[in-house]
């Protein structure tokens, strides 16, 4: 797969991440996600939590073909659990079936703070937006407690995700086939924006999600106009108005948590439509 570089550092009040279109070294990750390479527990877990160093389970992953492009680490204001905190590490596999304009990748999740068990996600990587997307359902996530064998069990784990993510590379070949009209491309950028914003939705003109960001993204077909009301919600840059008449902007979303939420919620959005444009059609 050719990719374009990609080389990007991005920070803000509640999340921290780095992007590189080449595997991340031990280095690169404890200095945009020092939890990663925790080497113990925070204080507050107890006898029964097994502590297991999140990059231990990167190495496993390593020796079994999964390489890491990005990490992305929650800010704390309590500085003891900044080396404990949730983070997330997106890994790629060379056996998992990619195109030249998107990869799917494995996401995997972790804290040593008690605010995260392992979990494994599917997702793809947009190399012409340098935007990872998280996809699947819910019932595809595969978790795993911090007690037992948690090295071998992730990996098993990163494996069935991988199954799960080509079985996805399908879905987006639907999605790519699928055209909607200037009134479905409007219904999606509302149905995202009572997502991520709710009551304050009114706040900013929801056709400003359609707006494509490159000359690329100018099609109406279902993929690329999820794909531009994504990337348009989670960097944010929208303009409008607060409730109190004041210019304001909307904000990258940041927070691991809030990410994941927010991008599976717009992926489901996105799957449940084209279930109904195939049920009409």
């Amino acid at each position: 797969i050719t990719t374009m570089s990609m080389y990007k550092y991005s920070t803000s009040a509640n999340q921290s991440s780095f992007r590189a279109d080449y595997p991340l070294s031990n280095h690169q990750i404890a200095q945009y996600a020092p939890s990663v390479l925790a080497t113990d527990a925070h204080h507050t877990r107890g006898e029964r939590y097994k502590f297991i160093p999140t990059i231990d389970v990167i190495d496993g992953l390593r020796a079994n073909g999964f390489e890491p492009y990005e990490v992305r680490q929650t800010r704390v204001r309590d500085q003891s659990r900044r080396e404990h905190t949730k983070h997330m590490v997106r890994l790629r596999h060379p056996d998992a079936i990619g195109t030249q304009s998107e990869v799917p990748e494995l996401i995997l999740l972790n804290s040593h703070d008690g605010t995260s068990s392992y979990q494994l996600l599917s997702g793809f990587f947009r190399f012409v937006c340098s935007n990872g997307l998280i996809a699947g359902d819910v019932t595809n996530d595969v978790r795993v407690r911090h007690s037992g064998n948690v090295v071998d069990d992730v990996i098993e784990g990163s494996y069935q995700v991988i199954e799960n993510v080509n079985a996805l590379a399908e879905r987006i070949d639907l999605y790519k086939s699928i055209e909607l009209s200037g009134e479905e491309q409007n219904l999606l950028a509302n149905t995202a924006a009572d997502i991520r914003w709710g009551e304050d939705n009114g706040l900013f003109r929801n056709s400003q999600l359609l707006l494509p960001r490159r000359w690329a993204d100018n099609t109406t077909d279902l993929w690329t106009t999820y794909n531009r009301i994504q990337e348009n919600v989670i960097k944010g840059g929208m303009s409008g108005r607060s409730k109190t008449g004041r210019r304001t902007r909307t904000r990258e979303v940041g927070g691991v948590s809030e990410n994941v939420k927010l991008n599976r919620a717009l992926w489901t959005m996105a799957d449940e439509f084209a279930k109904l444009k195939q049920q009409n059609s």
